[in-house]
């Protein structure tokens, strides 16, 4: 099947689709400018190995590190824009709502640009940068709201802050998980987009869908463990394949 091909059969799959749940990675966000945990740093920040700056021990080792860390990518998240690919999301989910179907995108980055693209109802099983916590209340911050001069930052009780990630060795959300499975089980078609599809539970997240019969498609730079399972892949750069799908879904 040629690549003009493919996207028009997947088109043909979205139009007819009542209940789209798609799946995203660090691969989207790549294309933005932001690097994924398994790229190389750089700078300050190039000797340290990122898989172990995310770990729930390390920021207990050393949470003045770790919290300059993530303040370091809250500032590169910030300064990111939304690509092409962030954009024709969004653009899908508002057409399908128009012809009275739905998309629930589930993403695994911590970086807002979905919501930044106008996507609605974003289920962030991977937590969030953009907002803070504090261990001794467990209030939430804003990040405007948070005095980083110093590390680790300090609620106004004198708790420590922390990103409202998920980090290594942590639990994902217990809502936000819920409401990825229920919309993984009911959707008829599941996307999974720029993700590596290797990091559980997300990684069986398509086998679900495809147990309760849905269609399944992959966009992807490179092959995944599931590209030869899907029922279509497309094989390119997020910002290249889903506008090229969107405009052929709207026909």
């Amino acid at each position: 099947m040629t690549a003009s091909e493919s996207i028009e059969r997947a088109a043909e799959i979205l139009r007819s689709a009542e209940r789209v749940t798609v799946l995203t990675g660090a691969g989207i966000s790549a294309e933005s400018g932001l690097a994924t945990f398994r790229d190389k740093e750089e700078g300050l920040w190039s000797k340290y190995d990122p898989m172990e700056l995310a770990h729930i021990d390390a920021f207990h080792r050393d949470p003045e590190l770790v919290t300059r860390w993530y303040h370091w990518r809250f500032t590169k998240a910030r300064d990111c824009e939304p690509n092409a690919g962030h954009d024709a999301l969004a653009q899908l989910q508002a057409w399908l709502r128009e012809q009275k179907g739905e998309l629930t995108l589930i993403t695994q980055n911590v970086d807002g640009l979905h919501q930044r693209a106008g996507a609605k109802g974003v289920i962030e099983i991977h937590g969030t940068i953009l907002t803070w916590r504090c261990l001794d209340t467990g209030a939430h911050y804003e990040l405007d709201d948070i005095d980083f001069s110093s590390f680790p930052p300090r609620s106004e009780a004198g708790g420590l802050l922390r990103p409202n990630v998920v980090w290594f060795g942590e639990m994902l959300p217990p809502d936000a998980l819920f409401a990825a499975e229920q919309a993984v089980s009911a959707c008829d078609v599941f996307m999974s987009i720029g993700t590596s599809a290797a990091v559980w539970p997300a990684a069986g997240f398509i086998d679900v869908a495809r147990a309760n019969g849905a269609a399944t498609m992959e966009v992807n730079l490179d092959p995944t463990p599931i590209t030869a399972s899907v029922d279509v892949s497309l094989l390119g750069k997020c910002g290249d394949v889903l506008p090229l799908l969107l405009e052929a879904a709207k026909g």
